[in-house]
C-alpha cells in the first residue's frame, strides 16, 4: 500500500539499479529518480524528500560530494542520507557516516533489508519531529509567561544558556544539560495564573500579596503538568521548585538540600545571577563582582555548594553569554 505521507528520493547513474530499488519501495512510498548529483540536489531543494538513497560512484558529483552539498545548506541538512553503493571497504563506510548519512547499504541490495532500514529512518525521523513539537510548545508557553512579566526574552535565554553551562561543569553530562537548556524557559510560566495588580506592583508586596505571588511555582508545575517525557517532567521540577533554598527556606515546600531537583538549583543560581546584574524600571543592575559576592556568601543557605563551586569555574564563559545577549 502507497504511504504518500513519505517521499523517498532514489539517486544512482545507472537505470537497473534505479528499478531495483523502485521494486523494492514503490508499493509502500512515494518515490522520486535522480540519475546525477546536480539533478539530486535540485529535486532535494525542490520536494524536500523525508529520505534520500544515494548511490556513492557516479559521473559528475558523486554521492559523497551530494550529501556534502546538503549538508551545507539549512533546507536540505535535516534529510537523511543512506548510502547504497557497491564500495564495501570500512573507510570508505567511515567517510560515508563522517559526512552525515545515517546508514551505508553495499549492493546488491537485500529487498528486506532496505525496506527495514528505510523503516526504521523514517521512524526516527517521526521520533525527532515530535520532538521538536514538544520544544516548541515548551518555548511558547515560556514566552507567554514573558509577556505577563517586567523580564525580558534575553533573561530567559541568558538564564537558560548559564544553566546549561553550569550543568556541564557540574559533571551532568551534555544530553542532560541540553534539556535542561531547553526546559528553564519554563520556570516562571506560573506567572501567567498571577495577577498584574500583583506581577506588576512597582512597590513591595505585602504579606497576602507576596502569598499569591508565591503560588506561581505551583500553578507553573499544574500547567506544565505530569507529561513523562524527559523536556516536560523537567521543565514541571524547575518551574515548582526553582525558588527553594539549599537550607530549607524557600518555597513552596521549603525542601532542604539534595531534596531538591538539582536541575532547580541549578535554575535558581543561574536565574538570581542574571536578575542581580540585569537593569530592570524597579532597580539599577549589580556589578557582576557584587553579584558573585554574593552568591558566595549564600553558598549553603540559598544555593548548593558545589553548584556554587561549578559556576564560580564556569565564570568567563557565563560573562561571554551574557555579553553575547546583552540588553
Amino acid at each position: 500500500m502507497l504511504n504518500t505521507n513519505k517521499t523517498l528520493l532514489l539517486v544512482d547513474d545507472e537505470p537497473a539499479n534505479l528499478q531495483v530499488l523502485r521494486n523494492i519501495l514503490s508499493d509502500h512510498y512515494r518515490l522520486l529518480f535522480a540519475r546525477d548529483g546536480e539533478r539530486a540536489l535540485e529535486l532535494a531543494r525542490q520536494e524536500r524528500p523525508d529520505l534520500i538513497l544515494l548511490d556513492v560512484m557516479m559521473p559528475g558529483l558523486s554521492g559523497y560530494d551530494v550529501c556534502e552539498a546538503l549538508k551545507q545548506h539549512d533546507s536540505t541538512a535535516g534529510i537523511p542520507v543512506i548510502f547504497v553503493t557497491a564500495l564495501a571497504a570500512a573507510e570508505d563506510e567511515a567517510r560515508g557516516f563522517d559526512l552525515g548519512a545515517v546508514d551505508y547499504i553495499t549492493k546488491p541490495v537485500s529487498a528486506p533489508i532496505v525496506r527495514a532500514r528505510v523503516r526504521n529512518h523514517l521512524s526516527l525521523v517521526r521520533v525527532d519531529e515530535l520532538v521538536q513539537t514538544r520544544l516548541a510548545v515548551v518555548q511558547r508557553l515560556g514566552r507567554a509567561a514573558e509577556y505577563k512579566d517586567n523580564e525580558t526574552g534575553l533573561h530567559v535565554i541568558r538564564m537558560s544558556h548559564f544553566s546549561r553551562l553550569i550543568a556541564l561543569e557540574a559533571g551532568m553530562g551534555e544530553a542532560w544539560a541540553d534539556t535542561l537548556l531547553n526546559a528553564a524557559p519554563m520556570h516562571d510560566v506560573g506567572k501567567i495564573g498571577i495577577p498584574d495588580a500583583i506581577l506588576q506592583k512597582p512597590g513591595k508586596l505585602d504579606a497576602a500579596e507576596w502569598a499569591v505571588m508565591q503560588s506561581h511555582a505551583e500553578i507553573g508545575a499544574e500547567i506544565i503538568g505530569a507529561d513523562g517525557s524527559e523536556l516536560l517532567n523537567m521543565a514541571r521540577e524547575v518551574a515548582l521548585s526553582h525558588h527553594e533554598k539549599w537550607d530549607g527556606s524557600g518555597y513552596p515546600r521549603g525542601l532542604q538540600g539534595e531534596a531538591i531537583p538539582i536541575a532547580a538549583r541549578i535554575v535558581a543560581l543561574a536565574d538570581v545571577f542574571d536578575a542581580l546584574t540585569s537593569e530592570r524600571p524597579y532597580k539599577k543592575a549589580w556589578s557582576v563582582d557584587d553579584a558573585v559576592a554574593l552568591i558566595r556568601d549564600q553558598s549553603g543557605h540559598h544555593f548548593d555548594p558545589r553548584l556554587v563551586d561549578a559556576f564560580l569555574r564556569c565564570l568567563p564563559a557565563i560573562l561571554e553569554v551574557r555579553e553575547r545577549w546583552h540588553e
